[in-house]
This record gives structure tokens, C-alpha cells and sequence, in this order.
């Protein structure tokens, strides 16, 4: 796929944020890509749904049991890379949003507008579980939900007591 798209390995590793090494190893089939990582590739490439559950199957994630301990190890001479990042707290806004779905979870490429074309950019990725985002999603609809305005009772009348004295 990323020969087809005529992308190199470091632009397809910039773009769903693994190693350079780390795809390369994927591609051989040295090493089996994590869930997460099989999901930003396959949002990346833009694979027809048919062709990503082949991909998964492929991956062996087709099978109930997905535990640490029931997955095949990586091949000997294949070394895992760890990448530890700086938490950034900044907040990143954008203009569009990619959102990529199929049985096994969903990932939203958050993008924005870029220079004089419009060309987008993707500026974050996230990918979750179904469960995750249903969660998500309820949480989205709850935050955007505008409470109505409290409104103060209205004064009430003045008695006439002066008339009584």
C-alpha cells in the first residue's frame, strides 16, 4: 500500500507516529503491528472496510483470545523500540475531522487548514475501541448540551399594609 501511494517509510511513519525501524520491521512481517498502529495504517491508506478486516485477520486479531499472552512473539532479531514523548498540554484546534470506523474501533484524524490551497493537515490522531467511543461520544453530547438560564422569580407584588393602620 505504501508503494502503491508512492510514500516512503518516514512518511508514512511521521504520519501515524511510529519508528522509522518500527514499519520497516511491519513491512517485512518481522513484526506484527499493534492494534492501534493497524488502525492508524489502515485510516492512513484509506482501506475499503473489506480490506481492513482482511488486514486484522491477517494481523491475527480475529481470534477471541487477544491477550498479551496469547499473541505470537516477534520474530528474534527484531528489536522493540519504546518512544517516550514530553507530555504537551497545549490545545490544538482544528477545522475538520476523518473519522474512520469499522468493527474492531475507530480512529478521528483531527486536521486543520493549511497555507493558501486549504491542503489539510493532520494535527492529531486518536484511535479507541467502539466502547470507547460510544463513551465518547455521550460524554461530546452531554458537554454541548446548553442548560437552560436560570431565571430569578419574578418580585412579587407590594402588600397594602398602610391602608390597615
Amino acid at each position: 500500500m505504501r508503494e502503491k501511494k508512492q510514500a516512503s517509510v518516514a512518511e508514512v511513519s511521521g504520519a501515524v507516529e511510529i519508528d522509522v525501524t518500527q514499519l520497516a520491521d511491519i513491512e517485512r512481517g518481522a513484526l506484527r503491528p499493534t492494534e492501534d498502529v493497524l488502525l492508524l495504517l489502515i485510516s492512513y491508506f484509506s482501506v475499503p472496510e473489506d480490506d481492513a478486516t482482511r488486514l486484522w485477520d491477517l494481523a491475527g486479531y480475529d481470534k477471541p483470545d487477544t491477550s498479551p499472552s496469547s499473541r505470537p512473539e516477534p520474530v528474534a532479531d527484531a528489536s522493540q523500540q519504546v518512544m517516550v514523548l514530553p507530555m504537551d498540554a497545549r490545545v490544538v484546534y482544528t477545522d475538520m475531522a476523518h473519522v474512520v470506523s469499522n468493527k474492531y474501533g475507530v480512529t478521528v484524524n483531527f486536521m486543520q487548514s493549511v497555507g493558501l490551497a486549504g491542503q489539510p493537515l493532520a494535527v492529531a490522531r486518536v484511535g479507541m475501541s467502539r466502547e470507547h467511543a460510544q463513551h465518547v461520544l455521550e460524554l461530546l453530547q452531554k458537554a454541548l448540551t446548553v442548560p437552560a438560564p436560570k431565571l430569578l422569580p419574578a418580585p412579587k407584588p407590594p402588600s397594602d399594609t398602610s391602608a390597615n393602620s
